[in-house]
């Protein structure tokens, strides 16, 4: 993992663009700003082309769809594309829905996603994999996890960051199983979301390797509500929100680095 990545961020505030889900805009966009990024939320097509131009990196969540929406996801990810700025795609629930199956293939004619962040229903519709998804939820099925995701990094020639119990981030040659976490992040709507958004931030910073920015993003934040979660007298999920921005304002890396308990291999 990049140690220094996290301070990079702070000091440099990377703008970030997104397309959110109606459901999470509002966290997203505040736990991209207590990263130490600046989001920029956008709907309107006319402003695509202007909005790229000054971000860092583009995120693009499908959670809540309607033809405006695609339209203007469309127009981004082209502007994105055309300027070779980092993208970072969240296919809610796209392993148990046919019409989002569609949107994410006209979404990927135009091009390769930098980082596609997904539980292992949405990664199992990547590489080809039966699995039984469960709407937003992961659901489940008896693929390995590490291999699942590894044949959706080759087969689009791409990060996946694959969220679950246990994260696991390849680039189909490179592969990093992340052990931290808690079941806190599963009882909130947005935890992925918001993960989504932090990759946004880190790859922002390090556009020419996203596999080390997935990485960076996904242990800062499976360790940070890990250190929330241990912390509370009685973890609870209605409270688990407010605290885990809080400490992912305050959280070093060094506190990363000693809580981390990463897995490597080639």
């Amino acid at each position: 993992m990049n140690q220094t990545l996290l301070n990079q961020l702070r000091h440099t505030n990377p703008i970030v663009a997104n397309i959110s889900n109606h459901v999470t805009v509002d966290q997203v966009a505040n736990v991209q700003n207590v990263i130490g990024a600046s989001p920029i939320m956008s709907s309107a097509p006319e402003e695509a082309a202007d909005i790229v131009a000054i971000a860092q990196a583009i995120t693009v969540n499908i959670g809540t769809l309607a033809q405006p929406q695609i339209d203007q996801m469309v127009t981004l990810l082209q502007a994105a594309y055309q300027m070779h700025k980092p993208v970072v795609l969240d296919p809610v629930a796209v392993g148990s829905l046919t019409y989002r199956q569609g949107v994410i293939d006209q979404l990927l004619a135009l091009g390769t996603p930098d980082i596609i962040r997904g539980n292992a229903g949405e990664i199992a519709y990547f590489a080809g994999i039966n699995w039984q998804a469960n709407g937003i939820d992961a659901g489940s099925g008896q693929a390995d996890i590490v291999d699942l995701a590894q044949q959706a990094a080759r087969k689009l020639n791409t990060t996946i960051l694959l969220t679950g119990p246990t994260d696991v981030v390849t680039d189909g040659q490179r592969t990093t199983q992340i052990f931290n976490g808690t079941p806190l992040f599963q009882t909130h709507v947005g935890s992925g979301d918001m993960l989504t958004g932090v990759c946004g931030a880190f790859v922002g910073m390090l556009p020419d390797d996203p596999y080390q920015a997935a990485v960076a993003a996904a242990t800062t934040f499976a360790v940070t509500g890990q250190l929330v979660a241990e912390a509370m007298p009685q973890p609870l999920p209605g409270s688990f929100y407010p605290q885990l921005l809080d400490r992912l304002f305050t959280v070093t890396t060094e506190e990363i680095s000693q809580k981390a308990q990463l897995k490597e291999s080639n």
